[in-house]
């Protein structure tokens, strides 16, 4: 069995491929692969000519984020330790796949764990999905050490440790593979955004620890899938939420963070018909209609124990939204 293999899911993203592989292949040690969402751009061909020692996995449809990995690496179960999961615009640093492989290897209590995540653009800043580690608040809304909600923060090198977070971000995430075939990946049902903060909570459930480290550092551009103001990340991140929540915490506490949920959100709603921004509204409305029908199937991704003990959420604060929104708390040292 080989060490580790970088993975890279690719869906229409030949730019992407043209501006950021060229990091990847000067400063990775493991093998890279491309899974490949039935592109229709001239991915595939741009691979062939430029990255003929990139090896191609070619799947028959979109199957957006969470299918794809699934799909993908359905293919190298058995042959690989662990798997780096690496977004297409994502920009390496020297020796960041064998500092990420050699951090695993001496954690072996960890599942996953993600470098310090800095914008492309803004070099100086954290980038959004990530930053300096992920955790989550009572009610099941993430954030991270160098952005709260849409407050992001610059790097002052105070995040340069490693620590044990409750999720580690899918721009780039190194997992162990077995583990991850154990809980059958990704849930699909999400398409995209937030499967990996589901699947590291339910690696924490199943006894699993979920680490960060500052001392590897990458450059992710952000927004190449979706805008994040745009109404179908909305749909997708309120529907998703509330299935992670669902699966991974208890039935009367479910019951309750649905409650406050659907109370802030229903009223985020409302303000967006006030403002003239119905699509907004839509989105919330259906991502609650369209998790009430979903429901059921939801059930074959809730991790089971086997026996060890579940590794308690490390986010200490009780509702992310109230500290940002109305005690104005902009960053994690004021939480």
């Amino acid at each position: 069995m080989k060490p580790c293999a970088i993975v890279i899911l690719n869906y229409n993203g030949e730019e992407m491929l043209k501006t950021f592989l060229p990091s990847v292949c000067m400063h990775s040690s493991v093998d890279t692969w491309v899974v490949d969402n039935a592109s229709t751009d001239g991915s595939i061909e741009y691979l062939e000519k430029n990255y003929p020692q990139i090896q191609q996995i070619r799947l028959s449809g979109n199957f957006g984020y969470a299918g794809g990995y699934n799909e993908g690496l359905a293919k190298l179960e058995g042959h690989y330790e662990y798997y780096i999961l690496l977004n297409s615009d994502v920009e390496v640093t020297a020796g960041w796949d064998s500092n990420l492989i050699a951090w695993m290897n001496s954690h072996p209590e960890y599942a996953a764990l993600q470098p310090k995540l800095l914008s492309w653009k803004e070099r100086d800043t954290f980038d959004y999905a990530g930053a300096g580690g992920g955790f989550l608040d009572g009610y099941g809304y993430p954030y991270c050490r160098g952005r709260i909600w849409d407050s992001v923060e610059k790097d002052r090198g105070v995040y340069n440790d490693s620590i044990e977070v409750d999720w580690a971000s899918g721009a780039c995430m190194v997992v162990k593979a077995s583990v991850f075939h154990q809980l059958s990946g990704f849930d699909p049902g999400f398409f995209a955004h937030m499967e990996e903060i589901d699947l590291c909570w339910r690696m924490r459930r199943s006894g699993w620890k979920i680490g960060y480290t500052g001392l590897v550092e990458v450059y992710h551009l952000g927004g190449a899938t979706l805008d994040r103001s745009s109404p179908r990340k909305m749909y997708l991140n309120i529907r998703n939420s509330l299935s992670m929540v669902y699966k991974n915490e208890s039935a009367w506490r479910f019951y309750w963070i649905f409650l406050v949920k659907s109370l802030l959100e229903h009223l985020a709603a409302w303000s967006f018909v006030l403002r003239g921004e119905k699509e907004f509204s839509k989105a919330i409305v259906g991502a609650y209609k369209d998790f009430g029908k979903n429901k059921r199937a939801l059930a074959r991704f809730q991790p089971e124990l086997n026996g060890r003990q579940q590794v308690e959420r490390q986010g200490k604060v009780h509702l992310i939204f109230w500290n940002w929104k109305i005690l104005g708390r902009k960053s994690y040292d004021q939480l």
